[in-house]
């Protein structure tokens, strides 16, 4: 455990995050105690967990690992969290299935295994409850009462739902032209939510502001001063591919791009696997999509640069709309390291891709789906994806939040009085 005086506590208190050792630069290494903090005091650079992993051997901790409960807390010796996590108040999201898409497989012409990993199982139906259930429990070992976020709409529910069940006061801030089902579903658990008129940059802006006044006294903002634990949820993500394929690295992945931390803490959860012996090491790939409307990582790197130059969003993919994205520059290094490519398509490719999807696999993603499969059709059709290595892709979300994007052409076949005549007359029901 490390000791951490905690900004607006009069306390020193004893913080115990199981194996999180300190917060370390991502840019010059310097270590921090742990606490709520998220820039480099010498260099501004992000902050993120440094650990004392477990030792002994891999046999043993797989095991450990698969005799655990069905959610991301089986992956407790790993993570930033308490080792009683697991009986705390949580939404005990993760373990989503890994699904082998076939079907779908025969229609981009991948022969290696083509499997989607779907995240819209999770409680509030996407991935941001894994990062924070992770942020929630940061949140009370320095001992915040509200926790706060600034959200393209997926993370303001999964902060509402997180907080109702932890007993937390919850205050989540959102751009004010969001689809509606996301408002609706930030707003049912009681929390208070916040349009802010603006894009998600300008709301990320105020919520910055809002941490250094005394009216931020006592707040957690997930993805913010609690951003480093909050992004080691993601890496559960890499864990349970590995796990689901057999303890395998996967050849090839795919991954939506918003602010970049899903994509740069899954190939840090890769590295952690192959560090433990948990997998066997070998060359995997990493591949990044934005939608076009909104793709300032995929720009730089088609353009050979090293700098992420922000744009204003202008996409149907409003959970992925970060126009000025914090970890932009890590998926670059890691897309580039790996062998892989940041790509990016057009909002009606977005649609066909959501709609292939469903029609295939039975799987209803949202937009952000919609954009990491339209990207590996594009990548495959170019040459640039191998179809003949194992591919993952990942759907973070659930299409029942984001219906305007598929509404306009997923309407009833025909309406017809109630009789077989009409049935017949209407031409439906043959092959």
């Amino acid at each position: 455990m490390a000791v951490q005086t905690i900004a607006g506590n009069a306390t020193t208190a004893p913080v115990d995050l199981g194996p999180a050792a300190a917060l370390s630069c991502r840019e010059c290494g310097e270590r921090f105690e742990l606490g709520p903090l998220f820039a480099c005091a010498s260099c501004f650079g992000p902050l993120e967990v440094a650990y004392d992993l477990p030792t002994g051997s891999p046999e043993e901790l797989r095991k450990r690992i698969e005799a655990g409960p069905d959610n991301i807390w089986r992956y407790a010796p790993l993570l930033p969290v308490p080792a009683d996590v697991a009986d705390k108040p949580n939404l005990n999201p993760g373990f989503t299935k890994l699904v082998k898409a076939d079907n779908l497989a025969r229609e981009l012409g991948v022969t290696g295994g083509l499997y989607v990993k779907d995240d819209s199982g999770n409680p509030t139906h996407s991935f941001k409850d894994r990062v924070v259930a992770i942020a929630v429990e940061a949140a009370r070992a320095f001992g915040f009462t509200t926790l706060s976020c600034s959200s393209t709409g997926n993370l303001a529910g999964a902060v509402g739902a997180a907080a109702a069940r932890a007993g937390l006061r919850s205050c989540v801030f959102i751009p004010h032209d969001l689809e509606q089902g996301k408002v609706v579903m930030a707003a049912v658990y009681g929390g208070e939510l916040v349009g802010i008129e603006g894009n998600y940059d300008d709301v990320n802006r105020f919520c910055s502001e809002l941490i250094g006044d005394p009216l931020g006294e006592g707040w957690g903002f997930v993805n913010v001063n609690l951003r480093p634990y909050y992004g080691e949820g993601s890496k559960t993500l890499a864990y349970e591919i590995c796990e689901q394929l057999g303890w395998r690295l996967p050849d090839q992945i795919v991954i939506p791009i918003a602010s970049g931390s899903q994509l740069t803490k899954i190939d840090k959860g890769l590295q952690e696997l192959i560090k433990l012996g948990l997998v066997e090491d070998k060359p995997y790939k990493i591949f990044g999509a934005q939608a076009e409307g909104c793709s300032p990582v995929s720009a730089a790197f088609k353009g050979g640069h090293d700098v992420v130059r922000p744009q204003k969003p202008n996409t149907i993919a409003k959970s992925l709309a970060i126009g000025n994205p914090a970890d932009g520059p890590y998926v670059l290094d890691i897309a580039r390291r790996t062998g892989g490519a940041v790509e990016d398509v057009t909002d009606e490719q977005v649609v066909d891709a959501i709609k292939l999807l469903a029609r295939t696999e039975g799987i209803f993603g949202e937009t952000a789906g919609g954009v990491t499969l339209g990207v590996t059709k594009k990548l495959i059709e170019a040459g640039v994806i191998d179809p003949a290595l194992t591919t993952v892709v990942v759907n973070t979300g659930d299409g029942l939040k984001t219906l305007d994007a598929v509404s306009a052409t997923s309407q009833a076949t025909a309406t017809i009085r109630p009789s077989l005549e009409a049935f017949r007359a209407a031409g439906l029901g043959t092959a």
